[in-house]
């Protein structure tokens, strides 16, 4: 259930399939004080090997619906790049289309504020998911429900105010911009491209994406790739620091947790030692490793 492949079980599982049902789950949860972890996409975790105690509440709180020209609210299970994507494009709205080929719910781009190096000529530069949100509705830490506008998430690189609240994102909605399909259709095959040439296929190499966050505005995998470690195969060999993008670490077939973690753990030793910078994970660690 998550884009690494790897993890133990989950001790106990519910998938949310409305914004109410991911809503009671929580806070049933929150009332009989049972630990619980929300998955999305599980496109930003590790899962340790040993699984998961309490209850993993699966968000796929569906539902697309389109209000006025401009706005479209999408619960927050729904899968931004097969469905919203999609769905948006289809009516010649652009804005969430330079994120195509990103694994992640709407929940999950707001936790992150999932963001993209756009390889267009005419827009050169890293786009944000908060540049188009418009509000959500959100179960708050304690236990209501509450509109909010995009001011409250305090976005900022990598970063929502989801990091430090529990609150978790029912559904979302964003304000974007007519565009011609065939045009917002060329930026995507052209970001996909972009992607094709530096990240891993997930069908193939099973991953989630960065592993650590940007020094001093100087990439990860940058520092990593000085280091020599580029390719670097696990001992076990079931995981390997990507030959292409030296800050993902792909699952070969197999993989476990702590054959990850152990090249997370390379990786920082290594540039702490050789090139004196902190390689801080943006990857969340979850359950028992």
């Amino acid at each position: 259930m998550t884009t690494f492949r790897i993890g133990g079980p989950a001790e106990l599982l519910y998938r949310a399939q409305t914004p109410d049902e991911l809503a009671a789950a929580v806070t049933v949860a929150r009332e009989l004080g049972v630990p619980s972890v929300l998955l999305g996409r599980g496109a930003n975790i590790l899962v340790g090997d040993r699984g998961v105690r309490g209850l993993v509440i699966h968000s796929a709180a569906g539902g697309i619906e389109f209000m006025g020209q401009r706005r479209v609210r999408a619960g927050a299970g729904v899968d931004t790049w097969i469905e919203l994507i999609n769905a948006t494009v289809s009516r010649g709205l652009g804005g969430l289309h330079h994120y195509v080929g990103i694994p992640s719910t709407v929940g999950g781009a707001i936790w992150q504020n999932l963001h993209f190096l756009s390889p267009a000529p005419e827009r050169e530069r890293t786009c944000f998911i908060a540049e188009v949100v418009e509000g959500a509705d959100i179960l708050s830490a304690e236990g209501e429900r509450r509109r909010v506008d995009a001011e409250y998430f305090r976005f900022g690189y990598d970063y929502s105010i989801l990091h430090e609240r529990a609150d978790v994102v029912l559904s979302v909605d964003f304000r974007l911009d007519p565009a011609p399909e065939p045009e917002l259709r060329r930026i995507m095959r052209e970001n996909l491209q972009w992607r094709d040439d530096r990240h891993p296929d997930l069908g193939l190499y099973p991953s989630v994406g960065s592993i650590f966050r940007k020094v001093d505005g100087i990439g990860a995998g940058r520092l990593i790739d000085q280091c020599g470690l580029r390719g670097h195969v696990h001992e076990s060999g079931r995981a390997m620091i990507f030959h292409r993008h030296a800050n993902i670490i792909v699952n070969l077939g197999g993989a476990r947790a702590a054959d990850v973690r152990a090249l997370v753990e390379l990786a920082q030793e290594t540039v702490r030692r050789e090139l004196g910078y902190e390689l801080v994970p943006e990857i969340r660690f979850v359950g028992e490793f």
